[in-house]
């Protein structure tokens, strides 16, 4: 009996050990503000925090997410994720969308179809996934895929929260889909207390924006 219970509850750690980042007694948070040379506000910014040390990725219950087909546009149009993540890619428009990756991070293709695919794509690699509709040549998103739980995206404050973060130190970096050099060069060490909130602010040197946009349809209102 003795044994049946220590066996129960190694499983039941090993469970909670993957569940994801566990709410902490004593943690503290990331306040992040990401804005332009000009200061600007810099909107759909990836924030992530690894700790430092850290070289695989974190032992994190992946989840099942979305990216949205509305109007003819990704929804959203940066969405981050942890590895292993089920993506979904709903299509509620009334026509059919083709939607693809050619990145390394992920390639696959669904081919034309209506409605939600049975089948989420796995993402199971760290990395930018951009993807597309063969049909729609504007409708472009991009997936960040990252190995830690502990990530966010700004919003159009440009301001972003990492929270529950178990004190320590951790290597934090910022992407955007228009980040001119490397994310790398974003990266910074920062030590979180037990308490309480680090404030850090960073400015990107961003590309000019390329994303191709819809065309008017000739004598109607609104794109094709």
């Amino acid at each position: 009996m003795t044994r049946l219970v220590v066996g129960l509850a190694a499983a039941m750690a090993t469970v909670c050990a993957m569940a994801g980042p566990a709410r902490v007694a004593q943690a503290g948070e990331i306040h992040a503000l990401v804005t332009d040379p000009a200061n600007h506000p810099v909107e759909d910014a990836v924030v992530v925090a690894v700790p430092e040390g850290q070289t695989a990725a974190a032992p994190v219950r992946a989840g099942r997410e979305a990216v949205d087909q509305v109007d003819k546009e990704f929804v959203p149009y940066v969405k981050p994720i942890v590895v292993g993540s089920q993506v979904n890619f709903p299509n509620k428009d009334n026509i059919r969308h083709h939607v693809y990756s050619f990145s390394p991070a992920k390639t696959f293709e669904l081919p034309l179809y209506a409605g939600t695919p049975a089948t989420p794509v796995v993402f199971d690699r760290k990395g930018v996934v951009t993807i597309g509709c063969n049909i729609h040549d504007w409708m472009i998103a991009h997936i960040y895929v990252t190995e830690t739980p502990y990530f966010g995206k700004t919003g159009t404050d440009g301001k972003v929260r990492l929270e529950n973060l178990p004190p320590g130190r951790y290597v934090v970096r910022v992407w955007h889909p228009r980040l001119q050099g490397t994310e790398e060069s974003t990266s910074r060490t920062i030590t979180v207390e037990r308490s309480g909130a680090v404030d850090a602010t960073w400015q990107l040197a961003l590309k000019q924006e390329l994303r191709p946009r819809r065309s008017p349809v000739p004598g109607q209102r609104g794109y094709r």
